[in-house]
């Protein structure tokens, strides 16, 4: 009996051993293209997030240099009517 346990104990040591080290291998094989995918996703993303902040501070130039143009409009037309 005590041969039947040890030999039973031992299988699934062994069974254990061997399921966990499979299913390893498979992750890093797919974890490798995965990473490199997040990581060129995360450079467009960085990329974008760039691109709208630059169209951001364009058009807040723009504003300020139209509230100019409309001052330096406006101050002329005042004096004249004076």
């Amino acid at each position: 009996m005590n041969k039947l346990l040890a030999a039973l104990i031992a299988t699934l040591f062994a069974a254990g051993a061997f399921a966990a080290d499979a299913p390893a291998k498979k992750e890093e094989k797919a974890a490798a293209p995965a990473a490199a995918a997040s990581a060129a996703k995360a450079e467009k993303k960085a990329e974008k997030k760039e691109e709208k902040k630059a169209d951001k501070a364009e058009k807040k130039e723009e504003k300020k240099a139209d509230k100019k143009e409309e001052k330096k409009a406006d101050k002329p037309a005042a004096s004249a009517s004076k």
